[in-house]
């Protein structure tokens, strides 16, 4: 597959240190010299016994990751990612990318940051995958594969936090915890690589670009690197749940989410004299009233929608009515059909309400800066898995069901056409008290939360791999079907 990019594609293979091929150097050497120096018979025996026993001697491992040990998994890595040096080392990450925030697709010293610690674990990796998108490999470089992913971007926002690691760039802050979700990730990948003996098939690691509107995760998949992956998992921090709690659902967890732009045309002029022009702030109002009775009137109220309109531009004079007006705004649903025929209705009503006022109306759904969003839909199998893993970690008191979140997250891309699974991790300290959301200046990360990540997705990752059973092979949509 062709990579959507600029940049050629490097693949990055760590040397091969191990001690068998330093074995079969020594081998090598020796024999080229063997003329030189008339090796004696005994030596070319005890020489040759050497090498069988090196082979043949069997290997023991002490490792957790067996199937007999299934339960144990998770408490293990937990109690591994809060060793002080490690929760130490995945803090450094984080705030380091916290310090130098990137948006969508201009990640470039944060994909560097991670390719220089992946080369450091001796990790191969391929990058760039849609402009500076990273995906590593661990384990056998065989199938089964299970994914775990990462989300990268920042957001065009100016910090109002004051702590020692504050945004060094003006306009730009990590306000969704996308810096954690790195530090995480990569704190999982250097516990795994320790056991990438033990694993019993690939895990790839996914570093996403632009999450928050480039549908990067859209852009990786048509690069086709993520072709064979089995299931996927991902994550999110939240400061609704506590630490040391997850909150997530089977089926749909989060809206399908779309974005239009509207501009509405007219006839400008005093605004004492209405009667010579054509009000487009007039057909603009009556346009938004009118989409919200797609909502109220036409929905039906057991199926979740949503209409907004946060966009209104027009004007620069109170006494000058406007030759056009700007609108826009986003609109969300839980299932496909709702979605689409929210979207066909969204048209007909703007170029309709415009036209009722003489105006004219063109719309813009935004196909290429902001791509609609899928609804993310948590695959069945993979919530009982889920379920296990939480259980055996947390305990079953500190899983929580959630209901669906009009919230839209473009990991939905890849559970469209793997089978996948999101949850939110909790990271609310109550003595702190609320923790501003995501998407505010004041957004901080309780860096208590950085272990339970990096647990869960080592934890994910090596369980699905000792539990994976072959499944015949069916239709991409049929991972949703049963919603």
């Amino acid at each position: 597959s062709t990579l959507h990019t600029s940049h050629p594609q490097q693949i990055y293979i760590p040397p091969q240190q191990s001690p068998l091929s330093n074995l079969l150097s020594h081998i090598q050497s020796r024999l080229q010299s063997s003329v030189a120096e008339s090796m004696g018979f005994f030596k070319w025996v005890s020489l040759i016994f050497t090498i069988c026993m090196f082979i043949s001697k069997p290997t023991f491992s002490n490792s957790f990751l067996v199937k007999e040990r299934l339960s144990e998994i998770p408490v293990n890595f937990l109690n591994l990612t809060k060793k002080p040096e490690l929760v130490d080392w995945m803090v450094g990450i984080r705030r380091t990318i916290h310090e130098n925030p990137e948006l969508g697709f201009e990640e470039f010293e944060t994909s560097k940051l991670i390719r220089t610690e992946l080369q450091k674990m001796g990790i191969p990796y391929n990058y760039p995958v849609s402009v500076t998108g990273v995906v590593g490999f661990i384990g056998t470089g065989k199938p089964p594969f299970v994914a775990i992913r990462a989300d990268m971007d920042a957001l065009p926002m100016q910090e109002d936090v004051e702590w020692e690691h504050k945004s060094k760039i003006p306009g730009k802050m990590h306000a969704c915890g996308h810096d954690a979700h790195v530090a995480m990730l990569l704190g999982a990948a250097k516990m795994l690589q320790e056991h990438h003996n033990d694993l019993q098939g690939t895990v790839v690691l996914v570093f996403q670009p632009a999450e928050e509107k480039g549908g990067g995760a859209k852009k990786m998949l048509e690069t086709g690197v993520l072709e064979n992956i089995d299931a996927i998992f991902g994550l999110h921090v939240s400061a609704n749940f506590p630490i040391g709690a997850v909150a997530t659902r089977a089926g749909p967890l989060l809206a399908g989410s779309g974005f239009f732009e509207a501009v509405i045309s007219g006839k400008g002029g005093h605004a004492a004299l209405p009667q010579h022009t054509i009000d487009p702030i007039l057909a603009a109002s009556n346009v938004i009233v009118s989409l919200q009775h797609l909502v109220s009137r036409e929905a039906d109220p057991l199926d979740s929608q949503v209409v907004t309109v946060a966009k209104f531009q027009g004007g620069g004079a109170f006494n000058v009515i406007p030759d056009s007006v700007t609108i826009g705004g986003t609109f969300r649903a839980f299932s496909k059909e709702s979605f689409m025929q929210l979207k066909q209705r969204i048209k007909q009503v703007i170029t309709g309400q415009a036209a009722v006022q003489r105006c004219n109306a063109t719309i813009n759904f935004n196909k290429n800066d902001s791509p609609s969003y899928p609804v993310t839909v948590n695959n069945k199998d993979l919530h009982k898995r889920f379920q296990s893993v939480a259980t055996d970690m947390l305990g079953a008191k500190n899983i929580k069901e959630m209901q669906p979140l009009m919230g839209a997250e473009d990991f939905s891309f890849f559970a469209e056409v793997i089978p996948g699974y999101f949850f939110f991790l909790g990271m609310k300290n109550e003595t702190w008290g609320q923790l501003k959301p995501g998407h505010t200046t004041y957004f901080i990360v309780n860096e208590d939360v950085l272990p339970y990540g990096a647990a869960f997705h080592a934890s994910l990752a090596t369980r699905y791999l000792l539990e994976y059973q072959p499944k015949p092979t069916s239709p991409k949509e049929s991972f949703h079907d049963e919603f």
